[in-house]
């Protein structure tokens, strides 16, 4: 009877530490400590490292990797692990929102104004001041997918709303253009950050669509720049990256429960 006993509290206690593992892997990976650093007129940063995450009550980004596959609603996709940088990216969920047809709440499944849900925080330095123009790698496979905003230091500038994805579906792709009334694909040269002081600062991104799927992002000072690939490397000013996360082949394929 002991045996049994001792047996049944091991599982209970495997099956608790595998619970906090899965909640772990859903919150911010790194703590606030870590900045990361521009330099020579470029910042480089991966989504899933951000150090805080606010407004997420309706919706939550949720880290995605090989060890951590979220199921939060509705989602219909797969995952979109293979070809992302560092192996990791985040997806805000649950995803309801996926074709023109599925009603459009705002509030809960989209947010035209900036600021407003899930909130993602970065702490970066900054050598050089002037115009940054913003860069991101996202996934998208359609229509209601392919929106997100940036701001800087609690403010949400017009620069900053509306980055819209057309090109480049159902893969990962780097884009910076900006949805407007005249061009709903987005405006190249329109979405930037203005860096008047150096030191540091808080780079953030809020929702505009749910089911948007983010991987990395750039800030540069160079209106000729175009990313390629996996986009360049990451670098540190203080703080320690973790390793990365464990790569996946391009046919994989989440294990049924």
């Amino acid at each position: 009877m002991k045996r049994i006993y001792i047996i049944s509290s091991l599982f209970i206690g495997l099956g608790f530490a595998l619970d906090l593992q899965g909640i772990r892997a859903q919150e911010a990976p790194l703590s606030s400590t870590i900045v990361f650093q521009e330099i020579e007129g470029l910042l480089v940063v991966e989504a899933e490292y951000f150090y805080k995450q606010t407004h997420d009550e309706e919706r939550k980004w949720y880290v995605t990797h090989k060890g951590n596959l979220p199921k939060v609603g509705r989602d219909e996709d797969a995952p979109h692990i293979f070809e992302s940088s560092n192996n990791a990216y985040l997806e805000v969920l649950p995803d309801t929102r996926v074709t023109h047809d599925d009603k459009l709440i705002h509030g809960e499944n989209f947010s035209n104004e900036p600021g407003k849900m899930a909130l993602l925080y970065y702490k970066a330095n900054f050598k050089h001041t002037g115009r940054y123009y913003v860069w991101v790698r996202a996934f998208s496979t359609g229509g209601e997918d392919n929106g997100i905003h940036v701001g800087l230091d609690g403010t949400w500038p017009a620069s900053g709303q509306r980055m819209q994805w057309c090109e480049g579906k159902h893969k990962w792709h780097w884009e910076s253009k900006q949805r407007t009334e005249a061009v709903h694909c987005g405006e190249p040269w329109k979405i930037y950050l203005d860096i008047e002081t150096p030191g540091d600062h808080e780079i953030m991104f809020s929702l505009r669509e749910d089911g948007f799927e983010f991987d990395k992002f750039i800030l540069t000072k160079e209106k000729a720049f175009v990313p390629q690939g996996l986009g360049p490397k990451v670098i540190v000013n203080s703080g320690k990256l973790p390793p990365s996360f464990e790569k996946v082949a391009e046919d994989f394929k989440p294990k049924q429960n």
